[in-house]
């Protein structure tokens, strides 16, 4: 079994060439949000894996083994519900207000300009249905926000470079 204790979010910095030699896990959220599990690669080895409390593995990331080997993440099409506005009836603040109401349930949601994706659930289908929003069962990878109390790794200082809106 290859124990692996590193997650690097999206790769972090290694090669591409050395990425393209990187077997692959393919994962659903269910496991993507645990810090303890075993799954089985692309070319069929045991991982162990053991990351630090609170890591939450995203489609991308790179899981590296103490001996080395590099295991690309994907994550699954799993069962999810993806919700839209309706076109005719509704606008896309439609969809900040159903975020808000499935935020205020603390409810896994994933955030797209024109979407969101939740769990399968149809008692929340039932009230975004009410509020107007079309609610389809799909299979899709499910990669929700991370909560605001979570040590995400993301680093936004980059976001900063091009504001020119300070007093000269």
């Amino acid at each position: 079994m290859i124990q692996i204790s590193k997650c690097l979010p999206q790769g972090g910095s290694l090669a591409k060439a050395m990425l393209a030699r990187a077997s692959e896990v393919v994962l659903d959220w269910d496991v993507r949000q645990k810090s303890r599990f075993e799954t089985t690669d692309s070319l069929g080895r045991t991982l162990g894996v053991f990351l630090p409390r609170g890591t939450v593995i995203r489609g991308g990331d790179v899981l590296v083994g103490e001996d080395g080997s590099m295991v690309r993440v994907t994550a699954a099409p799993q069962s999810v519900l993806k919700i839209t506005h309706c076109k005719e009836h509704g606008t896309p603040f439609d969809l900040i207000r159903a975020a808000y109401h499935l935020g205020n349930r603390h409810v896994p949601i994933e955030l797209k300009p024109d979407h969101l994706k939740i769990e399968p659930d149809h008692v929340l289908a039932e009230m975004l249905q009410a509020m107007h929003l079309i609610v389809n069962a799909v299979d899709e990878p499910f990669e929700p926000e991370s909560g605001a109390y979570s040590s995400g790794g993301h680093d936004h200082a980059h976001h900063h470079d091009h504001d020119h809106s300070h007093a000269h």
